[in-house]
């Protein structure tokens, strides 16, 4: 699924008001964390992640992860904080018409 660039802003939108609803520790990328992560896009579609990483390379390389296992898109990324979105059957965010 691509998305247009007036779609990605439309989400960032709603992200703005979002708490991150998982944060990555010490242990980094865990099966745990993210069975969560997938949890919450499917019962959200639209989440926050924080991964804390003083390392920008592995940082990088964890939010690669997250994306490619969660099959999820990656809206925004701004410091530590991750905004992923992954459409459910149910749709319960409306996005705009792509034109």
């Amino acid at each position: 699924m691509n998305l247009t660039t007036k779609q990605k802003q439309h989400l960032k939108g709603l992200a703005h008001a979002l708490k991150p609803v998982v944060m990555l520790g010490s242990n980094g990328l865990t099966e745990g964390v993210l069975a969560e992560i997938d949890g919450a896009l499917t019962h959200h579609e639209l989440i926050k992640v924080k991964v804390a990483s003083a390392d920008r390379e592995v940082k990088n390389a964890i939010v690669d992860a997250i994306v490619r296992e969660t099959k999820a898109l990656k809206i925004q990324q701004i410091g530590h904080i991750l905004v992923l979105f992954r459409q459910s059957e149910e749709m319960k965010i409306a996005i705009p018409k792509a034109k």
